[in-house]
Formats: structure tokens, sequence, C-alpha cells
């Protein structure tokens, strides 16, 4: 920025140098207004489009051609068919004429499947990468060259770790809140009494995962929760099979564990059936996060009941404005952008508070429910 002070004149004064020196200061003036407006006009002006962090919702113009990639975990399971339907339709509000393209490796696949899809993804045209990490941080590499290559990266459900590669994480809900959740359904489940339970999770990289069972823990040293008793984590990699194994398993490790957690919705099915199947409803409980449809048989006959989720439908329909707007340049994905996502209403994006210690983007969608015997065969429906 230019000041005054910056100019200094000394010569003789006279008629004519007081008219001179009057019209200098005429000068600098003018170019002082102008300088601080040019400034204040580039402090409000993104590159490449878009609206200043700070400013009004962004709404999105329609029509514009995006190739664009739905890539969750794997294929097969339902809360990823959810989000795709929820990414169809706000495709379809949005009139991209280009079509979506659902793509992911096998579950027993997951992680390279994950990385080779997105290191292919500058070579097949692709605009826009929508990914359900589940690979950690080895996926970084492959995520960064697809930035480098012009590919926007826009994480959903679970996030790149450290968030290096990442344009912007679409959460479903507070990772530190999910913890909380959890343990308040143990608790709620096992009462003042308490009790020992373990904890089913999918695979070992699968970020989201491993920070909600982190938040539970930490959710634990609370003294109101002193009673329960964390014996285990296994990890099921959101296989049926396997997690009903790892399930039958911790059955048998332990006979005087109360419930077992699952936060994952193939683990919780796995779960459910196993300790029904073993006759265990009355003396084992099993709760975490499920899909009402897939949970309603264990939720009226007591074996679950209690779980929580969000809809997948809904989180599917966010990423996918959010990747439209970040797509065509009509936000930039920097904290303080505000946005409006169709029917879900306005967003603002944050630095994110779960990642404190790198350099990650936040849109937080939520909220939870709490499914019981009361509401679940209504979601279900």
């Amino acid at each position: 920025m230019i000041t005054t002070g910056e100019f200094f004149v000394e010569e003789e004064e006279g008629p004519v140098n007081m008219q001179s020196r009057r019209l200098l200061t005429g000068v600098i003036c003018a170019i002082l207004l102008l300088a601080n407006m040019g400034a204040a006009v580039m402090a409000q002006t993104p590159v490449a489009g878009g609206t200043p962090a700070g400013g009004p919702a962004v709404s999105a113009t329609p029509g514009q051609p995006l190739k664009m990639m739905l890539l969750p975990k794997f294929l097969g399971i339902l809360p990823f068919d959810q989000a795709h339907q929820g990414a169809e339709e706000a495709a379809k509000e949005l009139g991209n004429p280009t079509a979506l393209d659902f793509v992911g490796p096998t579950a027993e696949n997951s992680v390279a499947g994950q990385i080779e899809f997105l290191t292919n993804a500058p070579a097949g045209d692709y605009n826009v990468v929508m990914m359900s990490n589940n690979s950690g941080d080895q996926i970084v590499p492959a995520a960064k060259a697809a930035q480098e290559a012009g590919v926007k990266v826009v994480t959903w459900d679970s996030p790149i770790p450290n968030g290096e590669g990442e344009s912007v994480f679409v959460a479903q809900v507070d990772f530190t809140e999910t913890g909380k959740v959890m343990a308040d359904m143990a608790l709620s489940i096992l009462g003042d009494e308490g009790g020992k339970f373990a904890i089913l999770s999918a695979s070992p990289d699968a970020a989201n995962q491993n920070a909600w069972i982190a938040a539970m823990q930490e959710a634990l040293k609370d003294p109101k929760y002193s009673k329960l008793e964390l014996l285990e984590i296994v990890y099921g990699d959101d296989q049926s099979e396997k997690s009903t194994e790892q399930a039958e398993a911790l059955i048998s490790k332990y006979p005087d564990m109360k419930l077992i957690m699952a936060p994952t919705s193939v683990g919780i099915v796995s779960a459910a059936k196993a300790v029904q199947d073993e006759g265990l409803c009355d003396s084992i409980k099993v709760s975490g996060l499920g899909v009402p449809s897939e949970m309603l048989e264990y939720t009226k006959n007591g074996c679950a009941p209690e779980f929580a989720l969000w809809s997948f439908v809904d989180l599917g329909y966010l990423t996918y404005y959010v990747s439209y707007l970040l797509g065509t340049g009509a936000i930039q994905g920097v904290a303080g952008e505000s946005f409006t996502a169709g029917r879900l209403g306005d967003y603002t994006i944050t630095k994110d508070p779960t990642r404190p210690d790198v350099d990650a983007r936040r849109i937080l969608m939520g909220p939870f429910t709490v499914y019981n015997k009361d509401n679940v065969e209504a979601a279900a429906k």
C-alpha cells in the first residue's frame, strides 16, 4: 500500500512552486485512492472466479459439463449405494450433461483398487473425483498427482488423514461427536452397572472409523463412563464373512463381554447376526453405526437396542453439489466460503477442527439420528 510518507519534496516556496506542490499533492492523493481501491478489490476477488471467503452464499450455475467420479471404499454395500442415489439426484438437479461414473474396487482389493482408480483419473479426463478414502495416507501420492494434473479431489465419509491432495472433506457428522454418541449408547444399553465391551471396526486404514474410535476412547475418560471397560479392537475389513468370524471370536474369547460396538454398517449387521445365531441376545448386545432397513430385525428383537447413523443419500447429494461448485470454479475450497446446496440449504467451509495439525478444510453435514424400537421401523421404510 502507498502512503504519503513515501514522497518528500523540498524546494523554495513561491507562487509557482506552491501551485506545483498543490498539484503534486492532488496527484499523490489520486494515486493513493486508486491503489487502495485496487487493493480492496483484489482482496475480495479470488483467482479463477467465485466469491470471497465471508461473502454471500454461492449458487451453482446449472448445465455445465463436468466429468465426475464417485469412488466409494468399495462397491456392494447399501450405504454407498445410497450415497450414489443422492449424487444422482444432485446431478439431475444441476443438469450436468456428462453422466456420473460410480466406480470402485472390491472389498478385498479396496486399498490398491482406490489408488489405481485415482491414479488413472487424469488419463480418464476427470474433472473431479469424489472419494470415500479407505487407504489412509497411502492414497496421498495418487491424490497429489491428480491435483497437479488439474483433477479436484473431494473426500466424503472418510478423509485423507494428513489432508494432502484433498481439496475439501465433506463430513457426515463431527467425528468427535461420533465417539461420544457411541459412548452414550454403550452406557444407555449397559446401564449404571456398566460392563465389558469390544469394538468391531472395518479396516485399520479407515480414517473415519479410526477417528471415531479414538474419539470414543477419549470420551471414556469421563468419570461417568468409568464402569465401561474396552476389551479389544478387532477388524472385519467391512466384509460380512470376516466380520462375522471376528464377532464369533470375540464371543468365544470373552465370556463376560456384554456389548459389541461396531462403527461400520457391515460390522454391526454381522455382529448382530452372530449374537442372534448363538442365542445370546439376552446377555450380549450390539450397537454402533448401521442402516435402519438392515437393522430392523435386530433392533425389534432386542439384539441391537440402539444404533445411530446419518443420511447417506444426503451425504452423496451434498458431496456432488460441493464437487460441481469446485469443478466449475464457483468456489475455491477455502475456509470461509459459503454456498447453497439445493434442498439441503447453505453451508460454510471451515478448517477441519478434527485435524488441527494439518492443512485441511471441512464441510459439516449432520445430524446424527439414534434409532431404537420406537423409530427404526419408520426409518426402515
